[in-house]
């Protein structure tokens, strides 16, 4: 799923419909996975926010914004929420779960 301000709005609905329907969801927010969804991976939401903080004290201290860097997150979230997981009958590798930044249990 997108990280769309609808799809943002309504994930726990949606969560809720797939698990029903036995379909596993992929986001991009870590909201989405607290809502219900199997798993998200994308960049954090904080660090993108320090970045823009940055953005923003450059441009008040006089950097003309065409100057700046179109930038890309570095730093990504995998977030797995095992109650769904267990609610869809999937099974997921140990390895998997260890490189998960968080584990919802």
């Amino acid at each position: 799923m997108l990280s769309d301000p609808t799809v943002v709005e309504h994930s726990q609905r949606i969560a809720e419909l797939a698990v029903t329907a036995k379909l596993p969801t992929a986001f991009q927010r870590r909201e989405s996975v607290l809502a219900g969804g199997l798993f998200s991976y994308g960049g954090s939401i904080p660090n993108q926010y320090r970045y823009a903080a940055l953005y923003v004290d450059r441009i008040l201290k006089g950097t003309k914004p065409a100057e700046l860097p179109v930038e890309q997150p570095t730093k990504f979230e995998l977030v797995i929420n095992l109650k769904t997981a267990k609610a869809l009958g999937i099974s997921l590798p140990l390895t998997l779960l260890a490189r998960a930044d968080e584990v919802i249990e």
